[in-house]
């Protein structure tokens, strides 16, 4: 029979789930790692949380379970069009869902902030029209 690290009650009693707070917390560490070019390019990207994207989103996206939606890059992509077709747009917006997050987290063997970063840098790169690869290598860089 496997061997059980006993865990004290007391570890965990106490402890709650993060908050949007912490989570806008994690979001912001992970922004501060980027690289400073990258940055400058993300112009007036905004990062918005929730706990559940809303039914809307999820009917558009055909998504009947909200679990299944982790983040969302809502606008216009850097690669559709020139600053010309955004006159009178909404700014493009990143969404981070909590409970699928967490959700998410808790079925992994990743920390928290680690998925967090993971979503975030996947959502940036549909900012920026970026394909799975540059996606990945910018991760690898906000990890060092």
């Amino acid at each position: 029979m496997a061997s059980i690290h006993p865990i004290s009650r007391s570890d965990w009693s106490e402890k709650k789930a993060p908050d949007l707070k912490a989570f806008e917390a994690m979001a912001s560490e992970t922004l501060a790692t980027l690289p400073d070019d990258l940055l400058l390019r993300c112009g007036h990207l905004q990062i918005s949380l929730a706990d559940y994207a809303p039914d809307d989103v999820l009917d558009a996206l055909s998504i009947e379970d909200p679990h299944d939606l982790l983040g969302l890059f809502e606008g216009q992509g850097l690669t559709e069009g020139s600053d010309a077709d955004r006159t009178g747009q909404m700014p493009n917006r990143i969404w981070l869902f909590r409970r699928p997050i967490l959700d998410y987290w808790a079925a992994m063997d990743e920390t928290l902030g680690d998925v967090v970063s993971h979503v975030l840098i996947h959502e940036i790169g549909h900012h920026f029209g970026l394909s799975d690869q540059d996606m990945e290598r910018i991760e690898a860089a906000a990890e060092r």
